[in-house]
């Protein structure tokens, strides 16, 4: 019976993901990054210094950094300290420029300067952890990906694709469960926009403009 009730409470969640999808990327065409960077390994540093701090702020921080040290074995040769000067309006400055710069050195002296293209060795480098290994897969490599932010955690328990499920990766497992892994990308992309312009962190949403409206659980929403 157990088993039976879990199949079809799977077979519902795939269903229900059809249709978020469905109607987000009606909703959202165009949903992309929204960090700049024209390298992979300038996404990499990016999405750490993006860690408790607005893609907006680290899009004008990275200017000066990549114009500053316009590629891999430049920014590897700089000292911490040096990185850390122009990052600090990110926030945990002096962690996130420790982690670049080891970063950078092991793409320098392990990959000829080039961002692994496997989620196992985009993992293992300094600072990088699921979210980011994600994002690289997706928007740079076109692999299946699912980026597990605070927007995506936050509309999945909402909609009810999980239930009461806050941990990254726990809910990245929940989701490659019912995502289509080629949908899985965008669809994370679409939840930032989402998440941003209707189904804000706060307890009184947007829902009377949300295209979801009438197939979201509604979890956590002030009735």
């Amino acid at each position: 019976m157990k088993k039976a009730a879990a199949a079809e409470d799977l077979s519902v969640k795939k269903e229900l993901a059809l249709q978020v999808i469905d109607r987000l990327k009606t909703e959202y065409p165009d949903a992309a990054c929204t960090l700049d960077y024209d390298h992979a390994w300038q996404l990499l540093v990016s999405v750490r210094l993006a860690a408790q701090c607005t893609d907006a702020r680290v899009n004008i921080v990275v200017q000066d950094l990549f114009a500053k040290y316009p590629n891999v074995a430049a920014l590897a040769a700089a000292e911490p300290d040096e990185i850390e000067a122009i990052v600090k309006p990110c926030g945990l400055g002096h962690s996130k420029a420790r982690d670049i710069s080891a970063c950078m050195r092991v793409l320098r002296d392990k990959y000829n300067c080039k961002v692994p293209t496997t989620f196992e060795e985009l993992l293992a480098l300094p600072g990088v952890g699921r979210k980011s290994a994600n994002l690289i897969m997706g928007d740079v490599f076109c692999k299946p990906a699912i980026v597990t932010d605070t927007h995506c955690i936050r509309l999945c328990n909402r909609i009810g694709l999980v239930h009461d499920c806050k941990d990254p990766k726990k809910v990245e497992m929940a989701l490659w469960k019912i995502v289509p892994p080629e949908e899985g990308s965008s669809l994370c992309h679409r939840f930032v926009e989402h998440g941003r312009e209707v189904c804000t962190a706060r307890t009184t949403p947007h829902c009377e403009r949300c295209v979801l409206a009438d197939i979201c659980e509604k979890n956590g929403v002030e009735k």
